[in-house]
C-alpha cells in the first residue's frame, strides 16, 4: 500500500494504538535546572550490547528543547500504582513535581519512586523522524521491582498479567498449561470455584470459633459499622444470597462476639471485645491466605485480579452499600 496520502491520521492513531505498550515518565532538567517530566508509551529496547534504548517526542511539545539540551534524563516503567501520575505528567500547566519526593541518581536528573522499573540514560544519537523527534539513549543505570506495570491500549489504562504459553515448562509437576472443558470457562463457574476454594483456607479458623462463612461475614459488617439492626445486617449481607437470621445473632450473642442495644423499640447489635479480637484474627487469617496466593501467582497477577474482580463487583452490583467506604463506627459499651 503506498497511497499515504489517503491515510485518515485518526483511523491510522486508533490502529496503532492497539498496540499494548507500558506506560513511562521521562524526566530531565531545563536550561535553568527546573525539573521537567511527561508521560510517554513510545519508549523501547535498541540494544543489549551497548545497552540503549529510544523514545519519541512530538516536535510541538514544549519540551522538546529541554530534552534537545540536556543530554541526560531517565525513563521510569510506571507501576499499576501510578495511574494518578501518569495524568498528572500528561497534562500541562501545574508543577508536576509538586509533593514528589526524588531518589538521587547517577546524574541530576529526577528520580521517581515506586516504579516497576527505571533507566538513567545519555542521548546517544537523535534523529527526526516525521512528526517526531526520535531520543536514542545509552542507559548509564537502572533497576527494577516486583511491581506490575501500568499497560496502555487503545485510549486507555490496561493490566499486564501473565499467561503461560505453549511449551513452556510451568513447574515439576505441570509441564503444560492448565486446558478447561466447556463447563469449566464459563465466568460464573469459574468464579464461583475460586470463591469456595478461597473460604476454604478460613474454614479451619472459623470451626475453632465455631462459626461458619455466613457468621464471618455478619462479624466483618459489624467490626466496620456497629450497632445495626437486622435488617440493616442483611441489607449489606444480600450479596451472599443467604438471609442472617434472629437465632443466628442470638447465638453470637452466646458466644459474647455480640451485644444487644435497644434503641426505641428496635433491636441494635454491637460487636463485643471478644468479637473485634475474633474478627482481627480473621484478617490475619484472610491477609495470610493473600499473601499465599500472591507467592503462587506473583505480585503483578494478584494485583490484576484485584483489579478485574473490583470490575466484577461494581458491573454486577445491585446497588448494595459498600460498607468498606464507610466510617468505621464503635461503641463506648465495652
Amino acid at each position: 500500500m503506498t497511497a499515504t496520502a489517503s491515510f485518515n491520521p485518526k483511523a491510522f492513531r486508533d490502529a496503532l494504538s492497539t498496540f499494548t505498550t507500558g506506560v513511562t515518565i521521562i524526566t530531565t532538567r531545563g536550561t535553568e535546572g527546573e525539573p521537567i517530566g511527561i508521560t510517554a508509551n513510545s519508549f523501547n529496547s535498541v540494544s543489549l550490547n551497548p545497552p540503549l534504548v529510544l523514545w519519541s517526542l512530538a516536535k510541538s511539545a514544549f519540551s522538546l528543547s529541554a530534552f534537545s539540551s540536556n543530554k541526560h534524563w531517565n525513563v521510569h516503567v510506571l507501576s499499576v500504582e501510578q495511574e494518578a501520575l501518569s495524568g498528572r505528567f500528561a497534562s500541562r500547566g501545574e508543577d508536576k513535581f509538586a509533593g514528589i519526593e526524588l531518589d538521587r541518581g547517577i546524574n541530576d536528573i529526577p528520580l521517581l519512586h515506586n516504579c516497576t522499573a527505571r533507566f538513567q540514560c545519555r542521548t546517544a544519537f537523535m534523529y527526526e523522524g516525521g512528526d517526531h523527534v526520535i531520543f536514542v539513549g545509552e542507559v548509564l543505570g537502572f533497576d527494577k521491582s516486583e511491581l506490575p506495570p501500568l499497560a496502555f491500549q487503545s485510549g486507555q489504562y490496561a493490566l499486564a498479567a501473565r499467561k503461560p504459553r505453549e511449551g513452556v515448562r510451568l513447574s515439576n509437576a505441570q509441564s503444560h498449561p492448565p486446558e478447561c472443558s466447556y463447563t469449566e470457562d464459563l465466568l460464573g463457574y469459574l468464579a464461583g470455584r475460586a470463591h469456595y476454594q478461597l473460604v476454604a483456607y478460613l474454614r479451619a479458623l472459623l470451626q475453632n470459633h465455631r462459626l461458619d462463612e455466613h457468621a464471618f461475614f455478619v462479624l466483618s459488617v459489624l467490626s466496620i459499622q456497629d450497632r445495626l439492626t437486622l435488617d440493616q445486617i442483611n441489607h449489606f449481607v444480600a450479596y451472599t444470597g443467604r438471609e442472617v437470621t434472629m437465632a443466628m445473632m442470638l447465638f453470637l450473642e452466646k458466644q459474647r462476639y455480640v451485644a444487644i442495644e435497644m434503641d426505641g423499640e428496635d433491636q441494635r447489635f454491637v460487636l463485643t471485645a471478644d468479637g473485634r479480637e475474633v474478627s482481627l484474627e480473621h484478617v490475619a487469617v484472610a491477609k495470610a491466605v493473600e499473601q499465599d496466593i500472591t507467592e503462587k501467582l506473583g505480585a503483578g497477577d494478584t494485583q490484576a485480579l484485584k483489579i478485574l474482580l473490583k470490575r466484577l463487583i461494581h458491573a454486577t452490583d445491585p446497588g448494595l452499600p459498600d460498607l468498606w467506604q464507610a466510617e468505621p463506627q464503635t461503641s463506648d459499651a465495652y
